[in-house]
């Protein structure tokens, strides 16, 4: 069951100069849920992650965290303030350990939390804990995954956004990268999930919005929107049976 609202977006509008990307869109994350957000490549998925990030700046509406106005505050405010990305194509320091790369997720906080940090980490990922001094460039693309994720909850996050986590990943690894996400929301954090594989968004989130050419087309529990024709025709590679086509 899903708790109070973590993430807020009211009437978000940015873009990259004259490019407007997000027009006016709005959505929840609530503690306790995955919220997913699908679309087609160039609707405004990552730009709409990297703007509740702090890397792309809203030129209207406003970012909400627990409910307070974030939409002006840089990136390391927002670390601080418990917001992580985790972002597409892992971006792990392949020359750097796995401790390292850790380590580096937990910067700014004190000796004691990122040692907690560490420690919950490794039991999280036992995998990791056993290749703690590798580069991080010699992990498997599901493991950089898992470490990708780890060092964004060193910083101790309530909301954290994912950017296509199953990308270049094998079914059997997506499956269990899909168990880990769906095991991050808890009582005080929340997930949105951006995912080109609209099956398994699905298969992860609680709720979900389809995004389109920047604009929220429509929104609902996940079970609604695989049963929408439109999501289904689309992402779904299904089309309504005779006589149940909508107009």
């Amino acid at each position: 069951m899903s708790g109070t609202d973590l993430l807020e977006l009211s009437g978000l509008v940015a873009g990259y100069g004259r490019i407007v990307a997000l027009h006016g869109v709005s959505l929840t994350v609530r503690a306790g849920e995955v919220v997913c957000l699908i679309g087609r490549n160039g609707a405004g998925k990552s730009t709409l992650l990297k703007t509740v990030a702090g890397l792309v700046r809203p030129t209207g509406g406003r970012v909400l965290l627990r409910g307070q106005d974030i939409s002006g505050r840089p990136v390391p405010w927002r670390t601080r303030a418990g917001v992580a990305l985790v972002p597409e194509g892992r971006r792990v320091f392949a020359p750097m350990s796995v401790h390292d790369n850790l380590l580096l997720g937990g910067y700014g906080r004190a000796r004691k939390a990122i040692a907690a940090g560490l420690a919950d980490t490794y039991d999280r990922f036992p995998r990791l804990a056993e290749r703690r001094g590798q580069p991080a460039g010699t992990l498997s693309g599901g493991e950089q995954q898992m470490l990708a994720i780890g060092r964004a909850l060193m910083s101790a996050p309530s909301v954290i956004l994912l950017d296509e986590p199953s990308l270049g990943l094998a079914p059997r690894i997506v499956a269990e990268v899909g168990d880990i996400i769906t095991g991050l929301a808890g009582a005080e954090a929340g997930v949105l999930l951006v995912e080109q594989d609209a099956a398994v968004a699905f298969r992860l989130a609680d709720r979900g919005y389809l995004l389109d050419r920047g604009h929220i087309i429509t929104a609902g529990p996940t079970a609604t929107l695989r049963d929408d024709a439109r999501v289904r025709s689309a992402y779904l590679g299904a089309h309504p049976a005779p006589g149940k086509q909508h107009h």
